[in-house]
């Protein structure tokens, strides 16, 4: 039988999964109720009024808390830039080598950096990073001559975002163990960046709904984007 505290509890959660709360009840909410063993995501759904069919939103977003996991990162340089990549800390660096690896299957790395001389050969692995989204793109700051300050926004907790083909876009914000604080800022860092990538052409309203959830949790909250200073 369920205790009248618990009982409130639960019917108060369930609540405010369908009723839209500010975002610090519902981090709250979701950290009592983490089901896992392990320290869990804190993933966001941002439903915006963007037909993918027509129109692209994506770019990269420096999270200023970090994303809470290690992140590896492998260059594609050579010369003083591969000096250069080395130093800010990336844990793989090479060329026709590095290629070589790619081509293959035993490698684990999540973000890939090539130097516009470099895209000629790195093109031709397309078929193998395009699907894991880690093809460098110059749009993404992936294509660079600027190595080090590449690396070393990987490595601070940059993520991607990109529109799903139900215009949403999904991106981690943190673990469970962050403060509510600490996610509110990663949040706004992002949310900040998804605005400036608004297309030109686009129409209505462009941020619809956001929704916060964890790793293993049963549902996920909805958030007032109103009540949010972006």
């Amino acid at each position: 039988m369920v205790k009248t505290n618990e009982k409130q509890n639960i019917e108060t959660s369930n609540k405010n999964q369908h009723t839209p709360c500010v975002l610090d009840e519902a981090l709250t909410f979701l950290k009592k109720d983490a089901p896992a063993k392990f320290v869990e995501k804190v993933d966001i759904s941002l439903q915006t009024g963007i037909d993918a069919r027509k129109m692209m939103v994506r770019g990269m977003a420096r999270l200023p808390n970090g994303t809470g996991k290690s992140v590896s990162v492998a260059v594609f340089a050579t010369g003083d830039l591969a000096k250069s990549a080395e130093k800010a800390g990336a844990h793989r660096v090479g060329f026709e080598d590095l290629f070589e690896e790619l081509k293959g299957d035993d490698w684990n790395y999540d973000v890939i950096i090539a130097t516009p001389e470099a895209m000629a050969m790195v093109g031709k692995l397309g078929k193998k990073l395009g699907p894991k989204g880690l093809m460098p793109n110059p749009k993404l700051g992936t294509v660079t001559s600027d190595v080090q300050k590449a690396v070393t926004s990987a490595l601070a907790g940059q993520v991607q975002f990109k529109l799903d083909k139900a215009g949403i876009i999904h991106c981690s914000i943190g673990t469970v163990e962050f403060s509510n604080q600490a996610l509110e800022e990663n949040l706004l860092a992002l949310l900040s960046e998804v605005k400036k990538s608004k297309p030109a052409a686009a129409k209505g309203q462009y941020l619809r709904k956001l929704s916060v959830s964890t790793t293993m949790s049963k549902g996920s909250y909805l958030v007032d984007l109103t009540k949010l200073t972006i």
